[in-house]
């Protein structure tokens, strides 16, 4: 029988299934499969993720894998067999990773062309644990009713693709499009929430935040905030925080701020 183990950080585990204590403790690329799949001691990586895997990294016999299902189940595997489109696997371990406390929450103000997966991507990387995107007063781009899910489903693919390039056990969410009613309303309700702004007189760096609960940032367009939109946050607990003395672009800022946050907070 495979053991679950309770994983707080990336260390080695014992030699189990021929397998090196080297190869398994070695850093692996990431792939994606359902939870259900997870449980056994044999899997069959297949569909697009096995395709790739197979086909485009050409993994292979006594090679190492990590299987995820996004939702803090990882499995570390040993490849037995490379089919043309699938990997056949040995499971050797099981980690269970807690969710991330305190949640991380950028609500991004949607950004020209292709900034916005930049954004999303840099974010996933860092460790965001959700992306709101938000159509604020001042932004230029628009989902417009007929590209809103493909706009969409480029920010979900941008995440997923990143958070395994990142090696994440769990996969950030990408919400739906909020309007400002609602980015309010999320403000209200979270932890503590900082509205990023160039005329705050509050460093972000210097703010103590809370060590659980959900944490929202608010990242405004490249025109930046309008006095409506602040008043709103403000109203609701929304503190402005200054995040430099330099002004960063939309598709960085958010970034910025979650790193400085996450170290805050102990998660880095």
């Amino acid at each position: 029988m495979r053991r679950t183990l309770a994983r707080q950080g990336p260390r080695s585990v014992p030699t189990m299934g021929g397998v090196s204590e080297r190869q398994i403790a070695v850093s692996a690329p990431v792939f994606l499969a359902a939870a259900d799949r997870l449980v056994a001691d044999h899997v069959v990586l297949d569909g697009p993720e096995g395709r790739h895997a197979a086909t485009v990294r050409r993994l292979r016999r006594g090679e190492r894998v990590d299987l995820t299902d996004g939702a803090g189940l990882l499995a570390e595997c040993v490849v037995t067999a490379a089919d043309r489109d699938a990997l056949r696997l040995d499971v050797v371990a099981r980690h269970r990773h807690a969710a991330p406390e305190p949640r991380l929450v950028v609500v991004q103000a949607l950004p020209k062309g292709d900034r916005g997966e930049l954004a999303v991507e840099l974010m996933t990387e860092a460790g965001v644990d959700e992306i709101v995107p938000w159509a604020a007063a001042r932004c230029v781009t628009r989902w417009r009713p007929e590209r809103r899910e493909k706009s969409l489903a480029r920010w979900r693919v941008t995440a997923r693709e990143a958070g395994k390039q990142a090696r994440r056990a769990w996969l950030p969410e990408v919400s739906e499009p909020a309007t400002t009613a609602q980015v309010t309303a999320r403000i209200g309700a979270a932890a503590a929430a900082f509205v990023l702004h160039e005329t705050a007189t509050a460093s972000l760096g210097a703010i103590d935040p809370p060590d659980v609960g959900e944490i929202v940032i608010v990242v405004g367009p490249e025109g930046g905030l309008t006095e409506a939109e602040i008043e709103a946050f403000t109203a609701v607990g929304g503190r402005p925080a200054l995040l430099g003395p330099t002004v960063l672009r939309t598709s960085t800022a958010g970034v910025v701020a979650a790193a400085v946050l996450l170290s805050r907070t102990g998660r880095w």
